[in-house]
């Protein structure tokens, strides 16, 4: 099967299309974007999926979708890890990462629309999230990756979950900025998050068997913008050959034979970020051949039992493949949000008034 290649200025806005109407016809009348029909959502991925809607024009339909996410906050700011029909599912637990990264899609969907009454409307749930975030900040920079249903810390951090927590605080200082409210703890914060993830990694895995083994770790400091630069490159070349199967994707665990999309669209923007476009556009071409007839794409692929695995299309996996097209098209004008890093307060004197 041809992979699909993409270059600058050409959009596939035509193939994608019924990748959007998947997930417009999986979100609730009430907003909320299931993992599919029936499942569950999560406060990360139902995001994931919004922001693939502000890409492709849907405008109302994303905010409908953080408009339920927002009626669904918590009074500390947070959320818990999953709902089912708009009320808790299996509630033991409200991760950071998941809680911060409201502040990714709001910026995200301001980038593409300009609303400006939009931003104003969800600073205040960027407010409370972030606090909830900071307050599980240790002293080294590091924040805890969950509160148990009691709002104990779990006492430990991911590379992977602090990472994504870094973007979403960029993006949060990039909201107040442009608003002209003053969250330079915010900027310290985040500071103090990128020193721990760059020369703190006794910080991490504490508790736990190391998360390295999960390609996450390995690509999402370059996605989220936590290393950079000629660094950034040298961190996809040091691991590649353990998580890429060519003509295939990115694994999800090394040692497991396992191809993901999401994980292989998120390493295309990691590419991306690193200059590394060749690269980019190679992995994003395979992914074409687990795409299915009704425009959504399967989870992932089985190398050694030849199947699609798990028998699941879910709603986060097309999102993230229509962040990387448009990642590697430049069509909107939130496409380099992953790919390139604004420092906070370098918006400010573009956009407050």
């Amino acid at each position: 099967m041809s992979g699909l290649n993409l270059i600058q200025g050409l959009f596939p806005r035509d193939y994608l299309r019924p990748t959007i109407d998947f997930i417009l016809n999986t979100q609730t009348a009430q907003g909320e974007i299931p993992w599919f029909v029936g499942g569950h959502s999560d406060p990360w991925d139902h995001t994931e999926a919004a922001m693939a809607l502000s890409i492709m024009g849907e405008h109302a339909a994303a905010e409908h979708a953080y408009r339920w996410l927002a009626s669904k906050q918590l009074p500390d700011g947070s959320w818990w890890r999953a709902y089912r029909d708009g009320e808790p599912y299996n509630p033991d637990r409200r991760e950071s990462n998941y809680v911060a990264y409201i502040a990714t899609g709001v910026w995200h969907h301001y980038l593409i629309t300009q609303n400006r009454d939009f931003l104003r409307e969800f600073f205040s749930v960027v407010d409370k999230a972030m606090a909830f975030v900071l307050s599980l900040q240790g002293d080294a920079g590091e924040i805890d990756w969950a509160v148990d249903n009691n709002g104990m810390p779990k006492g430990d951090a991911l590379v992977t979950g602090c990472s994504s927590i870094y973007k979403s605080l960029e993006c949060a200082c990039h909201i107040a900025s442009a608003l002209g409210i003053d969250r330079d703890h915010w900027v310290l914060a985040r500071e103090n998050l990128g020193h721990a993830l760059r020369h703190s990694p006794e910080r991490f895995d504490r508790t736990w068997e190391s998360k390295s083994r999960y390609s996450m770790d390995w690509f999402y400091p370059v996605l989220a913008g936590v290393i950079t630069g000629s660094s950034a490159l040298a961190r996809l070349d040091s691991r590649w050959d353990e998580f890429v199967e060519v003509g295939l994707g990115c694994r999800c665990e090394k040692q497991e034979p396992w191809v993901t999309v999401a994980e292989s669209s998120e390493l295309t923007m990691a590419l991306l970020a690193a200059g590394d476009r060749a690269r980019a556009a190679e992995v994003f071409s395979w992914l074409s051949q687990w795409r299915d007839s009704d425009g959504a794409w399967w989870t992932g692929y089985q190398l050694v039992e030849d199947v699609l695995w798990p028998d699941e299309k879910p709603t986060w996996t097309a999102g993230a493949v229509v962040m990387a097209a448009d990642a590697l098209t430049n069509y909107s004008k939130a496409a380099s949000l992953f790919t390139r890093v604004v420092e906070p307060g370098v918006v400010a004197k573009l956009h407050a008034r």
